[in-house]
């Protein structure tokens, strides 16, 4: 991703996303959707790769990397499954170029329930999205 700050807030960019979501209708039109913004990520560069900044207990590998610059939050993922990527890329369009306290005030559990997301992914995956969001999150909190 690159360090550009959002123009909308969290609850506009959420907001936008249901409507997206709504749009597509059916779940196989939704997950499509996802894999689609994870084709959209920046390659995660080879040294971002590294144990410190893979996410645990995700189905398949995925990196996150995340820096701070004027008191935001930029993160930086990648994963080898498409829907991982595309998973992460979701997240990284509501958080990346948020301050640590944007983050840690957005209620990330109900907003993927707004989208209705965990529900149509299977339990194991589901718990790699939250694992990301953890993530996301303990940066936040390490900021």
């Amino acid at each position: 991703m690159t360090d550009a700050v959002p123009t909308q807030t969290l609850d506009e960019t959420l907001a936008e996303l249901v409507e997206e979501f709504d749009l597509l209708g059916d779940w196989e039109g939704r997950i499509e959707y996802v894999i689609d913004l994870g084709k959209g990520l920046s390659p995660l560069p080879e040294h971002a790769r590294v144990e410190a900044n893979k996410v645990p207990g995700c189905a398949a590998q995925v990196w996150l990397s995340s820096h701070r610059a004027e008191g935001r939050l930029f993160f930086d993922a990648d994963s080898d499954s498409a829907l991982s990527k595309g998973n992460i890329a979701l997240l990284l369009k509501l958080y990346s170029g948020r301050t640590p306290a944007e983050i840690l005030a957005f209620d990330a559990r109900a907003a993927l329930d707004r989208l209705g997301l965990p529900s149509a992914l299977t339990r194991q995956r589901a718990n790699g999205l939250n694992s990301m969001v953890g993530r996301i999150r303990e940066a936040a909190a390490e900021a």
